[in-house]
């Protein structure tokens, strides 16, 4: 069974980066669902009491559920705390956890000194070699330690990266990190791999800016599986999830960090962008596979495959994202978008001036070509001339458009150009626009003798 998850934090909107891991599990989720064993898993990671807040995880819900990629089942972090409380108790039991009572500055210090004199800043373990006696003084003191996960220096992290191949990490280059605060609330670490184990999840894959997390982790999964923590606190896999990291995104000025605000899922939405098109991006930005507007998912489904994804960046360009949207919203029907769609416009008015759309939110504009009013350009006396031709030619039928531009054609021996275009202005008051084979018929004919006959009297 392929069991995926996105674990977003309740602290601010999903952007484009967010929404591309999210699919990416997504993705893979769905591809294993052609055996019916694919699950997706939304965790919403609230250990961070302070920063979470209740509008984000609403949020989070409603952008997943606009782009399509709901989750089979939903967990809170904050609602699993005393399966942490005991992954803890057992670490501590086993030795892997330990307090530590240094303050932020005195770490920061350890640190600048450590680059000084170029060694890396890796934390020196001085908690650890603290006798019971001095631990008693600091709590005395009032001091509250926070707590790290030992690692274990001779055991050696190694995996096989799903996007980046073969990974090696020497823990002694690592600093054992905290999982635990003082207050005693959790950090990412811990939780993240709790949850992993008792929800099943055979695939995780992130950002490569979670790389150094995993090699810790690696051991965490290790550690608790010897611990025999997870379901039933026995019943677990044989070894941790399989682990994929993709290339982050950049943009044309590089990092997309200091943009991400625009990029935001809730300001591409009000901007009118489809999800189709979001899903078409970003599902195959930094893969092998050719970026094109594909409406249908399964077609995303199908074709999603991690051996083709690559090292390199994955460059998001927003201009790219545009030349999609209006491919997607040229193909989409009109049960599709008829209630984002102002009055008045049928089945044939969306189909006449779908193809000019960029967004389905520009209709209004161009169906009041239809509705009127129109601003008409000024004419030369020739061209009003023969407006004033065509107003007395126009006969409605089937095709109103082909027998006036044919009868004018006859009497006039006008064609090309001179034809079409003083016709166009008169009727639309533009030079470009839908096809007028197909708008006229909407204009209607008393409203088409109209414009041509005030057009040619201007």
């Amino acid at each position: 069974m392929i069991v995926t998850r996105f674990a977003p934090s309740p602290t601010g909107r999903l952007h484009v980066g967010n929404l591309r891991t999210a699919l990416h599990n997504w993705l893979l989720a769905r591809k294993g669902d052609e055996d019916g064993q694919g699950r997706f898993l939304l965790r919403i990671d609230d250990t961070d009491a302070e920063r979470s807040r209740e509008e984000y995880v609403d949020a989070i819900r409603e952008d997943l559920a606009w782009l399509g990629l709901e989750p089979d089942a939903e967990y809170r972090q904050s609602e699993r705390l005393d399966l942490y409380e005991n992954a803890f108790a057992q670490l501590k039991d086993a030795g892997r956890v330990y307090p530590a009572y240094e303050t932020a500055q005195e770490l920061e210090l350890k640190r600048k000194i450590a680059l000084g004199r170029g060694l890396p800043p890796i934390y020196d373990r001085a908690a650890l070699k603290l006798t019971d006696e001095e631990r008693a003084t600091r709590q005395a003191e009032g001091v509250s330690p926070h707590w790290r996960f030992k690692l274990d220096r001779e055991q050696r992290i190694d995996w096989e990266d799903a996007v980046r191949g073969p990974q090696k990490f020497d823990p002694a280059q690592l600093s054992d990190p905290v999982i635990r605060r003082a207050d005693g609330s959790w950090l990412y670490m811990l939780p993240s791999v709790v949850d992993d184990l008792d929800m099943g999840v055979t695939y995780v894959l992130r950002g490569e800016d979670h790389v150094s997390n995993t090699a810790v982790q690696v051991q965490m999964f290790s550690a608790l599986h010897q611990a025999g923590v997870g379901p039933d606190h026995c019943d677990v896999v044989d070894s941790f999830p399989n682990l994929g990291h993709t290339a982050l995104l950049v943009g044309k000025e590089g990092k997309l960090s200091k943009r991400l605000g625009s990029l935001s899922c809730e300001a591409l939405r009000e901007a009118g962008i489809e999800p189709a098109a979001i899903l078409s991006l970003l599902a195959r930005l930094g893969t092998s596979q050719p970026v094109e507007p594909i409406a249908e998912r399964r077609v995303l489904i199908d074709g999603f495959d991690l051996a083709t994804f690559g090292r390199a960046p994955a460059k998001f360009d927003e201009a790219e994202l545009e030349r999609l949207n209006a491919a997607i919203v040229h193909q989409l029907d009109f049960d599709e978008v008829k209630d984002r769609l102002p009055g008045g416009i049928d089945e044939a008015g969306w189909h006449a001036i779908r193809p000019n759309l960029s967004h389905v939110s520009e209709a209004a504009e161009w169906w009041r070509l239809v509705t009127g009013p129109i601003e008409q350009p000024e004419f030369s006396a020739d061209d009003r001339a023969f407006l004033a031709e065509a107003a007395d030619a126009l006969e409605w039928s089937d095709n109103p458009w082909g027998t006036l531009t044919a009868t004018l054609k006859e009497r006039t021996g006008r064609k090309g150009k001179p034809l079409f275009l003083p016709l166009r202005q008169a009727l639309t008051g533009m030079d470009h626009g839908p096809d007028m084979g197909e708008l006229l018929p909407l204009i209607g004919e008393d409203e088409a003798r109209a414009r041509l006959a005030s057009a040619a009297s201007a």
